[in-house]
């Protein structure tokens, strides 16, 4: 049996995947087993940031690996410490919790709002309010905090204590915080919702409104962080700043590694024993997330970035079939004239072109940061033929 035969009878069936096994990559590009290659405009979802088999990532994590592995997080390791540091210089935040995905990061941060909340007005503070078409993860409090019932409903009953309003909507938001919100958490652009960015109007009264009322707000940027943007994180250009803050699909090139960040008076309402993981923070993960780092301010990956997405914008939407492109940054839509986006994705695939359908009307483009202007040329070409 080939891999396809096997996975079926030997893995929980919980994703529909497409029928090709890739084994190798090398900057922008995918091989897969038969030797065909693809220009991977997707990045496992907007991971492999800083390009596959990164020679400076995977430097770094095999001197960690061969150097020290793992302990516990009662003890100190120095990548953990310095990649804290380095965070929080980048952000503007104060402290951070190391967490392994984007859920867990997510978690932590509604754990921390909640513990916030009980400190200022007892345990009635709990609320986390956040945004129709929404995505937080994929845990039980995460899948809560997701404005899709789509993805809620095979699951309910959720944890109590989150609801939804209309994105855009302040009149709705301000309506909802009440005397038991903790927190309003958002998306600056909703990666799973469509790839539709929040207009930046909204974002400052969302930011008022929170002030206003004494409850925290809540950046997920686990999709958008990292230099994803333009930016190393998506409120840095749009004029704000959040409370709490997470980050992890991009920080280290594809291994498992999330944070919550948080500013000094919110992150000290946790106390010790509050919150844990056992591999949070380890030393192989932070050493990969320094080594990308370092990758996107030595090559000047935010400037490729801010270029590369407007040459995208220029190129898609001078193909026939594309009605609008947007986004931010190397996170970006081409939107169709009609709903057929998975046909589109599959027709991508044959033509050597990895993206997918994040709405029944909208292709997602995520490459890695590191994408030069000819490899956009060739992705918009592969897009029109596909279309074609």
């Amino acid at each position: 049996m080939n891999v396809i035969e096997r996975e079926s009878h030997a893995v929980m069936q919980t994703y529909g995947r497409t029928p090709v096994e890739f084994v190798s990559g090398e900057g922008s590009w995918l091989t897969d087993s038969e030797g065909k290659r693809y220009l991977d405009c997707l990045t496992g979802l907007a991971v492999v940031s800083v390009g596959h088999a990164n020679p400076a990532v995977a430097s770094a994590v095999a001197d960690q690996m061969a150097t020290l592995v793992h302990v516990s997080n009662f003890f100190y390791t120095e990548p953990m410490v310095e990649l804290a540091e380095r965070l929080n210089r980048l952000s503007g935040l104060d402290r951070v919790f190391f967490a392994n995905c984007g859920a867990t990061a997510n978690e932590a941060a509604i754990k921390l709002a909640r513990r916030w909340g009980q400190r200022r007005r007892g345990t009635e503070c709990h609320e986390v309010l956040s945004l129709l078409d929404s995505f937080h993860g994929r845990t039980l409090a995460t899948l809560a905090a997701t404005g899709q019932e789509t993805k809620q409903a095979v699951f309910r009953p959720l944890p109590p204590g989150f609801s939804q309003v209309p994105r855009g909507d302040i009149e709705a938001l301000e309506a909802r915080v009440g005397p038991g919100t903790a927190a309003v958490m958002i998306e600056t652009t909703q990666g799973e919702g469509g790839v539709v960015p929040l207009d930046t109007a909204y974002l400052a009264e969302v930011r008022r409104l929170c002030d206003e009322r004494e409850v925290l707000l809540i950046v997920d940027d686990v999709q958008t962080g990292v230099g994803r943007t333009g930016s190393w994180f998506s409120w840095q250009q749009l004029g704000f700043e959040p409370d709490i803050a997470t980050t992890a699909k991009a920080l280290a090139n594809g291994l498992p590694l999330g944070v919550a960040m948080a500013r000094e008076d919110v992150a000290t309402a946790f106390e010790k024993g509050d919150h844990a993981t056992t591999f949070g923070g380890g030393p192989v993960v932070c050493r990969a997330a320094l080594a990308v780092l370092d990758e996107i301010e030595g090559r000047d990956l935010l400037t490729n970035t801010t270029e590369r997405s407007q040459q995208f914008r220029d190129e898609l939407t001078s193909l026939d079939g594309v009605t609008e492109v947007r986004g931010r940054g190397l996170l970006l839509a081409a939107v169709l004239e009609t709903d057929r986006a998975s046909e589109v994705a599959a027709r991508c695939l044959d033509e050597g072109l990895v993206v997918n359908a994040v709405q029944p009307d909208a292709i997602r483009f995520a490459p890695p940061l590191t994408i030069s202007p000819d490899e956009v040329t060739t992705a918009v070409s592969r897009l029109g033929a596909a279309l074609r």
